[in-house]
């Protein structure tokens, strides 16, 4: 009996990986948006206002955004298996937690201690891509992971709508708080770093490096010494934050008031909501990875990371601009194709959006600090869209005031990273950047 030849190219444990990580990042999404999908038919438990319901959101975020700066560098110290493990058990238990909630300061309660499990999720899988990904390829292995926020958000309206017709809105909570559980282990199970992972082989890691992975082997001395507060002094990591500022601004109506605006302006039914509501997530889903697969493509016939990474942003945000046109078409249906549009085009902006930390972080223990920062920065739209939704909604009887609103600011955004962010690439030791006690100057 023959013994088979052994493999000589590279293995593909990188995605495997990924994939997982996309299924973390789905449960994540399903955990935060399950609120949004099931308030509307809680009106038996809870008598809220459309500005406390935009309260009750914003607690989430008030947490999730608050710990983002901690959360990157907490990922840069131990890492992304142990960061998405704890991350995975403490936001399951609360949103399980969830089913206890009797009022509205418990359910903001609940709602604010989940924000706090989440926080290290995106920074974990941005290091994860660039741990595990050569340039040529973290545009496809981005839209992979950041395409479960809309998985998640897809699955979410037939699951808590099925869930909450078979059962009650408590059992929501209970079974997918167990779902992220049992994915915690998973992942505790499966991750290592490439050079302990005992599935790699050498060529695979060579391709890595070779490619561009930020590992420890490749930092430079110079980029090991750039502390976490001076990022704050670069021109490039205050653009990056300002814009997903923006880009965050128009994604998290899809998160939190999209279920209420098709059934209250557009009298979408619990079963239409379940099937028609899925479609601007599942578009894109498609859109996300198909921006991905060209960005990458691009890279490797010889286009610059910079003005592959400008286009597929700023395009992006041109397109989620379209969301202020579906509050002023007739039909319901036009509606939903221009929310379609707009959300697939806002995904693929997001798709480059965070492969900006891999691309521009100075050593590999900067990147996911440098996602904690910006995803820090693009959360306060988590804090606010919800506010100023749901006032102007209460205010003004409908919609297309807040639409309005956050399609011009998606507009702000394209401009930002066109004309004020700079050149792509990892950033340089500024040189009056204080130097370590005992180090030479040069």
């Amino acid at each position: 009996m023959t013994q088979a030849p052994l493999r000589t190219g590279p293995t593909r444990v990188r995605w495997l990986i990924i994939w997982v990580a996309f299924a973390g990042l789905t449960i994540n999404y399903l955990d935060r948006a399950s609120l949004s999908v099931a308030l509307p038919f809680m009106g038996e438990d809870f008598h809220l206002s459309a500005t406390q319901q935009g309260l009750v959101f914003a607690a989430f975020f008030w947490a999730y955004d608050l710990c983002q700066p901690v959360a990157g560098w907490y990922v840069d110290k131990v890492g992304p298996r142990r960061s998405f493990f704890l991350a995975a058990v403490w936001w399951s238990v609360f949103t399980a937690a969830t089913s206890l909630a009797r009022g509205f300061w418990s359910l903001v309660t609940m709602r604010f201690l989940l924000g706090v499990g989440e926080s290290p999720a995106p920074s974990s899988a941005a290091k994860v891509v660039a741990t595990w990904f050569p340039k040529h390829e973290r545009g496809f292995a981005t839209s992979i992971w950041d395409s479960g926020s809309r998985v998640g958000a897809v699955v979410a309206l037939p699951v808590v709508t099925g869930i909450i017709a078979l059962l009650n809105w408590h059992a929501v909570f209970v079974v997918i708080g167990a779902v992220g559980i049992v994915w915690a282990f998973v992942w505790w199970r499966i991750y290592r770093d490439p050079r302990q992972h005992p599935m790699a082989n050498e060529a695979e890691i060579a391709h890595l490096e070779k490619g561009g992975a930020r590992t420890a082997e490749t930092d430079t001395a110079d980029a090991q010494k750039i502390p976490w507060r001076s990022l704050f002094r670069y021109r490039t990591v205050l653009s990056m934050m300002f814009g997903f500022f923006c880009l965050n601004g128009v994604i998290y109506f899809f998160i939190t008031f999209f279920p209420s605006y098709l059934v209250e302006e557009r009298g979408f039914s619990l079963l239409d909501l379940g099937f028609y509501g899925s479609i601007p997530g599942l578009f894109a889903v498609l859109a996300g990875w198909s921006g991905g697969l060209l960005a990458d493509r691009a890279i490797r016939r010889g286009a610059s990371v910079t003005r592959v990474r400008k286009t597929v942003i700023v395009a992006g945000l041109c397109g989620g601009s379209l969301i202020m046109f579906a509050a002023l078409v007739p039909e319901a249906w036009m509606a939903l194709a221009l929310l379609s549009v707009s959300y697939g085009s806002l995904t693929v902006a997001g798709t480059g959006i965070w492969a900006l930390p891999a691309d521009v972080a100075p050593s590999s223990k900067h990147v996911a600090s440098i996602g904690g920062l910006q995803n820090f920065a693009s959360n306060f739209a988590g804090i606010i869209t919800p506010i100023v939704v749901g006032y102007l909604v209460d205010s003004t009887g409908s919609f297309v005031a807040p639409l309005l609103v956050i399609g011009a600011l998606a507009l702000i955004g394209a401009l930002n990273y066109l004309l004020v962010m700079g050149k792509i690439e990892p950033l340089k030791l500024i040189a009056t950047e204080p130097r370590p006690a005992g180090d030479p100057a040069t």
